[in-house]
């Protein structure tokens, strides 16, 4: 009897001391991508995503439609189908612990919107929108964005329909030329016809004085050909001041054509004609095309590329805003002034699932830079000025520019991400001592120098919460009020900023709520102040700002 007791523990320790071994046993996921017909789909590019929407692996269905993906630790994953003539498929939430199937089908909108409901609307319904009339009968969403990216179907189980999301945000902000005040947001894309994208965003404050921004941008999907695609923003702030009268107005039609050749070779070209202007009807005008181009040559996990730009990227904007796609402007002399100029690089990136890495050397002739100050007591018309948030930007000296980017990612362990860059270059630098009668003299006293850039960003989310967040700091030498590589992609504010995304539980299903809070130069480092005229004149590479409020996901 002892014996067989013996014998049964060593048994129940011999399960229980392998049960993490055999947890941690590598599994696959395979599945077959069929139409909403039941037909399967050759060719479809699949994808296996993270909890982050990080791409683990990637790979095309077989004739048969089928895929599979093999040596997948154990955890929960989402799948990911793109066909050229269909939605791209989402299915969520896939528990991997050892064989998984997941089947995916792939609709086109056309079949989506049979799934709206039938029943007509009440007498005194007011009549709404399309993008509030795509929903199905339980005001659950059909489609949806993934982190600002493109418009996909979504499913978290077999059979689920998809959803389909406009995000409304309402915010406040304050230390941003143009935009400080409260402002209201609305965006929605849509996917009219097979492989399309149609994007529509508005900005714009409950005050009928104060600025509107928006955009709407169309884009065409060829396959593995490439795309093309085109875009419009106009951007009205009746409040800006300047030489000649108030009200700026801000418009530019971009377009632009990627096209691949094979799996190595990508070309990316296109033009920006932009129009700037103060006051309706004022001859105080700007005309210009901007064009940009970019070579690849893509490796297995290296790109070598070359890239050609006309306008500086936006440092406080990312691609979905109508801002970043905006002319940067300031006045010389009375006249409007805008920033462009000639910037080459050559560079090399190599990345992984978990890192990357990235080395460019570049070139850059910058005209027309733009500097930004807070004034106090000071009042011109050599300067555009914006009295709702009392910041004021004229152009500085042009001047040419050269140097080294370099930058390493890391991805730790819960999916948060470290990045740590360095360049170095050419900024404006204001002088210490310099004792101006005008305000535009004080502007063109800046002077190019040699300058280093280091900056660090970290970003993830907390788990329990689920709240978002990226911190960073970029630093460069106090006195300089430009930035190193004004046109790197990517770059990040100056000093020390810190951005929170917060969901807020709530009752009503397929509404998602979340706060924002915004906070950039938080420790107002870099402030470089002058008295002009009995004024007080502070000049800094980015003003402290602080934005804060609520979006609403439908």
């Amino acid at each position: 009897m002892m014996r067989r007791l013996h014998l049964v523990s060593m048994i129940a320790l011999f399960v229980v001391a392998s049960s993490p071994l055999l947890a941690a046993t590598a599994g696959s996921v395979s599945g077959v991508v069929r139409d909403s017909s039941g037909v399967p789909q050759m060719g479809a590019a699949v994808q296996l995503l993270r909890a982050d929407m990080s791409v683990v692996a990637a790979v095309y269905t077989s004739s048969k439609g089928a895929y599979s993906f093999s040596d997948i630790q154990p955890g929960k994953y989402a799948v990911k189908a793109m066909g050229a003539l269909f939605l791209p498929s989402l299915r969520e939430n896939v528990r991997v612990r050892s064989n998984t199937v997941v089947n995916l089908t792939l609709n086109t909108l056309y079949e989506v919107m049979q799934w709206l409901p039938a029943e007509p609307r009440a007498a005194n319904a007011s009549k709404d929108d399309w993008e509030w009339t795509l929903r199905s009968a339980a005001n659950r969403p059909l489609l949806r964005w993934l982190e600002d990216g493109p418009l996909v179907v979504v499913s978290d189980r077999p059979g689920a329909r998809p959803k389909l999301k406009a995000r409304l945000m309402a915010t406040g902000q304050d230390g941003t030329f143009g935009e400080s005040g409260e402002r209201f947001t609305a965006s929605v894309e849509d996917t009219p016809s097979d492989s399309r994208e149609l994007l529509a965003r508005v900005d714009f404050a409950p005050d009928t004085n104060a600025g509107m921004e928006s955009m709407l941008g169309f884009r065409q999907d060829l396959g593995f050909a490439g795309s093309v695609e085109s875009m419009a923003a106009v951007s009205i702030h009746p409040v800006i001041e300047g030489s000649g009268g108030e009200g700026l107005d801000e418009a530019t039609m971009r377009s632009a054509e990627n096209i691949h050749l094979g799996d190595e070779f990508e070309i990316d070209a296109g033009a920006q004609q932009v129009m700037a202007r103060l006051s309706q009807n004022s001859p105080n005008t700007i005309l210009a095309t901007l064009p940009f181009a970019m070579v690849a040559w893509h490796g297995e996990n290296s790109t070598v590329s070359y890239r050609m730009a006309s306008a500086p990227s936006g440092l406080n904007q990312n691609e979905s805003q109508a801002g970043f796609y905006l002319p940067q402007v300031a006045m010389r002399d009375g006249q409007l002034a805008l920033e462009h100029g000639l910037h080459q690089e050559i560079g090399w990136e190599r990345r992984t699932d978990a890192s990357g890495i990235s080395f460019l050397v570049y070139s850059d002739n910058v005209q027309n830079p733009v500097i930004e100050a807070s004034g106090r007591g000071v009042a011109s018309s050599a300067v555009l000025s914006d009295p709702m948030s009392g910041l004021m930007r004229g152009a500085g000296p042009s001047y040419a520019s050269a140097g080294v980017m370099a930058a390493v990612e890391h991805r730790m362990a819960g999916g948060n991400r470290v990045r740590v860059s360095y360049a170095n270059g050419d900024a404006l630098v204001m002088p210490a001592l310099v004792h101006p009668t005008a305000l535009n003299q004080l502007f063109s006293a800046a002077r190019p120098r040699h300058a280093q850039m280091y900056s660090i960003s970290l970003s993830g989310t907390l788990e329990g919460t689920g709240t978002r967040w990226r911190a960073s700091y970029r630093w460069q030498p106090a006195d300089t009020v430009t930035p190193i590589a004004p046109y790197s992609v990517g770059a990040i504010e100056p000093y020390l900023n810190l951005h929170l995304r917060q969901p807020v539980s709530t009752r009503h299903e397929g509404l998602n709520i979340e706060a924002l809070v915004d906070l950039n130069n938080l420790l107002a480092e870099g402030y470089r102040p002058y008295l002009v005229n009995g004024g007080l004149v502070v000049f800094a590479q980015d003003q402290r700002s602080i934005g804060a409020g609520v979006a609403f996901t439908f």
